[in-house]
């Protein structure tokens, strides 16, 4: 048996009105329901039809946000793993005969090492088993920062926008100490380890020398292997060129062209007329690669993932 007083009658509808304020937002809303296919191939979408019976094809696909190799979700969507997607969408392109050549479109501050690598290695890939023969062009958008620049140094040329911001060539293993606010408050940490590396870094206490050491040997690898892969892909650069200028800054587009980090700005329009130009056609199909009910309308539409910020 529920029991009801006035306190209940009024807690309800206090309730029930504040679920309707945060569904309703700033104004009406409306809720579609949309029977979602369970084949979740990609399919693709075309960007820009020039005309042209069996016109040759120039993919467009978007490398953006921070660069993690797990799932990245979204409230209300399906979530993404940005390295399986990206291999997806080249895979889907390799074997498009019709597909001449490849943009990517970078918008990205950066993320982790491996996923960083494993992106670059797979765009690397695609020129392989196309032979080369498929120009792959990277066309840097807002930010294409750490990571981000590091992909696309395996592309054939480096577009940026005339406001991009690049480069942050480098390596951070980011720590943190809380042993100060604990000795504060009376509580201290007492590890049972059965090495003496094995709580390294831990937050918990002061690092101590040779810890140190040991991070800054893995940071010191990574950082040799960031450098290799952007003198690898700018041929104007030597290794020791580039670890002049790669000290974890950012650059404008003009200061990246005239470092040679990049090849020229210019937008995305402009990458496909070069390319089109480079393989001798006047008409160009431009395509994008979606899951189902993943409409593109045009060049510059692409999943909200946030602003990148560097």
């Amino acid at each position: 048996m529920i029991k009801r007083n006035h306190k209940t009658l009024v807690f309800i509808p206090a309730v029930i009105s504040l679920s309707l304020v945060i569904l309703a937002g700033c104004g009406p809303q409306s809720f579609k329901i949309t029977p979602v296919p369970s084949d979740r191939t990609l399919e693709e979408s075309v960007l820009i039809d020039e005309g042209g019976l069996l016109a040759p094809k120039i993919a467009l696909i978007d490398v953006e946000g921070v660069i993690m190799n797990r799932e990245r979700g979204g409230f209300l969507s399906d979530g993404e793993h940005p390295v399986s997607l990206l291999v997806e969408k080249l895979d889907k392109a390799a074997k498009d005969k019709s597909v001449k050549a490849l943009v990517l479109r970078i918008n990205s501050p950066g993320g982790s090492v491996t996923a960083s690598d494993i992106m670059y290695s797979e765009v690397l890939r695609f020129k392989e088993e196309t032979k080369g023969k498929r120009p792959v062009v990277a066309v840097l958008s807002d930010v294409a920062a750490s990571g981000g620049y590091y992909i696309a140094c395996a592309a054939d040329e480096i577009v940026a926008h005339p406001t991009t911001v690049t480069g942050s060539i480098g390596v951070i293993m980011q720590m943190v100490n809380f042993s100060g606010t604990m000795s504060k408050i009376g509580v201290k940490a007492d590890a049972i380890t059965s090495g003496k590396m094995k709580d390294a870094g831990s937050p918990l206490r002061e690092m101590k020398p040779e810890e140190r050491e040991v991070f800054q040997s893995l940071v010191n690898q990574f950082y040799d292997r960031f450098v290799d892969v952007v003198a690898t892909g700018r041929a104007k650069l030597t290794a020791e060129q580039v670890r002049q200028i790669a000290d974890g800054r950012v650059w404008s587009a003009q200061q990246a062209v005239e470092l040679g980090m990049i090849d020229r700005i210019g937008t995305l329009r402009d990458a496909f007329t070069s390319l089109k130009d480079q393989l001798g056609i006047k008409k160009a199909k431009v395509v994008t690669y979606h899951r189902p009910l993943g409409w593109k309308p045009n060049i510059y539409a692409e999943s909200p993932a946030g602003q990148p910020q560097v």
